[in-house]
């Protein structure tokens, strides 16, 4: 179990830093990003691990990424994008 709760946090890690890296101006600080990345994936490991039991590291390791991921995707704020006007007004 225990690594497989270090494995999750590396991956978490991973995911959130591709994430900082991939779209810097539409998520918060980067601390934020990557103790959210982190701290989900040993979540989503404990989740899956606690529902699927022991003996099943893959799968544990995927609900991790993938709860990582969902928590990642809360963070995202929408892109700015300029109103444009029309000539009539």
């Amino acid at each position: 179990m225990f690594l497989e709760a270090l494995g999750s946090a590396l991956l978490g890690l991973a995911l959130a830093w591709a994430a900082v890296h991939r779209l810097p101006d539409r998520l918060p600080a980067r601390g934020v990003v990557l103790t959210t990345g982190s701290l989900g994936a040993v979540f989503g490991a404990l989740v899956t691990h606690g529902a699927l039991g022991p003996g099943h590291a893959l799968a544990t390791l995927t609900g991790a990424l993938a709860i990582a991921a969902v928590l990642l995707s809360l963070l995202l704020r929408p892109a700015s994008r300029r109103l444009r006007r029309s000539a009539a007004v």
